[in-house]
């Protein structure tokens, strides 16, 4: 157990050590930052030469803030340097001459990123800027010794996992970005450090539980058992739904699809399972990892 401990060990040193040669890290108050909900933010007005006011002002939750003499502004989406612009013309129209605005981002609450599995401290991270996923990993302390050689990206997945949902559910959801987690840490390379998106999930799987997800297939939709199953070779998507307890009362068999990852391609493959259950055509026999979905009937 020695020598992989040591070449994580190695590889979280190096993981550190690209972040801050590659990472800008005053990229916080880069001017491309576009302001969220929850960011504070400190408004200074000057003119005549003199400042006339400075404060630090919220944005809500609907992405609003109350500006120095103007009141309500919207300010999500914007950067600061686009904020500055749009306080600046009312004041210079109503209040001050020739004014000057300067916006700084006093605190940074939008930006958050969940990051679980073989890591040394999972949890939610908010950001003070778009992070690539090299710096959340070192922000999380590296990987840990346990970790496989992938990471997975679920966009906009965040909010699932902070209520519990579970992260093969959210994955069996969604389509993952597959990251070469080795060729990042150990080889440095860069076409896998992709920049993270707010509410992104990043998932690094254990080796154990890489080995597990490759012999399952997953059972989703209109079905009364939904979840993961042994893969058995010969199984088929009929025998796997019965497996699963079968049909529900709203459930459309006859617009089943099977899912396949063929690596960075998805192959959706249309069954009828009610022809297949009158003999008509035949089954569709399934690999490991293949997800079989049960749409919601019309009627």
């Amino acid at each position: 157990m020695l020598k992989p401990m040591l070449s994580y060990g190695v590889a979280v040193l190096t993981c550190i050590v690209l972040v801050f040669l590659f990472s800008p890290f005053s990229a916080a108050q880069d001017k491309s930052y576009r302001i969220g909900p929850e960011d504070v933010v400190t408004i200074t007005i000057y003119a005549g030469g003199e400042e006339q006011h400075t404060s630090d002002v919220t944005v809500s939750a609907q992405g609003i803030m109350n500006a120095p003499f103007l009141g309500s502004v919207r300010a999500a989406g914007l950067t600061p340097s686009q904020l500055e612009l749009q306080i600046t013309k009312p004041l210079a129209k109503d209040y001050f001459v020739d004014p000057k605005v300067h916006v700084r981002i006093k605190e940074f609450h939008s930006i958050s990123y969940y990051i679980s599995g073989a890591i040394q401290s999972p949890g939610l991270y908010e950001m003070t800027s778009q992070a690539s996923l090299l710096e959340l990993i070192a922000k999380a302390g590296g990987v840990s010794f346990t970790a496989g050689n992938v990471a997975f990206i679920m966009r906009s997945a965040a909010s699932h996992v902070m209520q519990g949902e579970p992260i093969d559910d959210v994955m069996s959801k969604s389509e993952p970005i597959k990251i070469d987690l080795r060729g990042l840490l150990e080889r440095g390379d860069q076409s896998e450090n992709p920049l993270l998106e707010a509410g992104d999930v990043i998932y690094i799987p254990p080796k154990q539980a890489l080995r597990q997800s490759a012999s399952k297939v997953y059972v989703e939709g209109e079905i009364r058992n939904p979840g993961l199953y042994d893969y058995q070779p010969g199984m088929t998507a009929l025998s796997v739904c019965i497996m699963a307890g079968g049909f529900v009362k709203f459930s459309a068999p006859n617009r089943a699809k099977v899912i396949r990852k063929k690596g960075d391609e998805v192959e959706v493959i249309k069954i009828n399972l009610y022809k297949v259950q009158e003999g008509k055509i035949a089954d569709v026999e399934l690999q490991a990892g293949d997800r079989v979905f049960i749409p919601e009937s019309w009627l």
